[in-house]
């Protein structure tokens, strides 16, 4: 069963992309593989844009649809368990047995948060119970 991690914009007013690429840095130091679920074709242009140039000492590697780079973007979601998968779909992932560890990040609107909320009430339904970080 995955862990699910729910990351909560209460105040801050960063978007999404900003959020994941941050929380990209941060988990390949620790040298996972990283999966970025995004079937919506100009969030996949601003992640990729934005892991380019969001440091400017470095940049991520990734690709779209590279299966072998260590952050990949894909509408499709990975073959193997060893990704961390970011959901960026409005729906909760069905696959919570597949993957060691899925990542919600919500933004602070009205919108997303209930997005969020409909989320989280689909992992608990799934039997997971799914941690809150409240940024």
């Amino acid at each position: 069963m995955a862990k699910i991690s729910f990351y909560l914009f209460e105040k801050s007013p960063e978007r999404q992309v900003e959020s994941a690429c941050r929380l990209c840095r941060k988990i390949l130091r620790n040298a996972a593989k990283i999966w970025l679920h995004c079937p919506d074709v100009n969030m996949q242009q601003q992640l990729d844009e934005y892991l380019w140039s969001f440091d400017p000492t470095s940049f991520l590697a990734h690709g779209i649809d590279q299966v072998d780079a260590p952050i990949c973007i894909s509408p499709k979601l990975p073959e193997s368990s060893e990704w961390i998968v970011f959901n960026f779909n409005s729906q909760a992932l069905e696959q919570v047995t597949q993957f060691s560890h899925i990542i919600e990040i919500i933004e602070n609107d009205e919108s997303a948060k209930q997005v969020g909320r409909e989320k989280y009430k689909a992992y608990r339904h799934m039997g997971t119970q799914p941690q809150t970080y409240k940024l």
